[in-house]
């Protein structure tokens, strides 16, 4: 009998560790998608715009829906029993709600089509955020993007596991086993 595919998203406010336990997971052999804003980011850096989300978020947001609609279709076609994403679609929501942004209802639509199986929460933490050229909220604003990531998924439905402030190997250990006892 052919397990079920489950796909897992790791999504809390930037700096709070979830591409470090991505990169945790790839290491370990399990099919993982990183976060693709980094490289929406440069990208638009090369083209002279500094931070394309502050400049033109709608055009930002559209870039990061198309991307991480294609992470998921992508994961339909793996036959891997778990699939960890840094970032889920409802995160693009979640940013667009948070910068006050007027938006078209392709997000809400893409939010409620792609259902994941799994949310793992990062709670802001203060002693591990940290700034660079295309990180560039502070920790308050990290806290307050945490509060529209956490409020846009539960008006999803959505159960958000919260993972505990802990060293890589620990959480990692805590979301393998908290997906093998469910």
């Amino acid at each position: 009998m052919l397990k079920k595919q489950r796909k897992i998203v790791l999504v809390g406010g930037p700096g709070t560790g979830k591409t470090s336990i991505v990169n945790k997971l790839d290491e370990l052999g399990y099919a993982c998608f990183h976060e693709i804003s980094r490289h929406v980011t440069l990208e638009a850096q090369k083209e002279g715009i500094e931070q394309l989300f502050l400049e033109d978020p709608i055009l930002f947001s559209k870039k990061l829906l198309e991307g991480r609609e294609q992470q998921y279709l992508k994961a339909n076609s793996l036959e891997n029993d778990l699939i960890f994403f840094d970032r889920g679609i409802p995160d693009v929501l979640a940013y667009l709600v948070f910068s006050n942004s007027n938006y078209p209802s392709v997000f809400k639509e893409k939010s409620n089509q792609y259902k994941y199986d799994t949310i793992f929460h990062f709670k802001p933490w203060e002693k591990i955020h940290e700034t660079d050229n295309e990180r560039y909220e502070s920790f308050e604003e990290t806290q307050k993007i945490d509060h529209y990531l956490v409020k846009t998924y539960t008006s999803l439905n959505y159960n958000l596991i919260t993972v505990p402030f802990d060293s890589i190997e620990n959480r990692v250990d805590f979301i393998l086993n908290t997906i093998k006892n469910s």
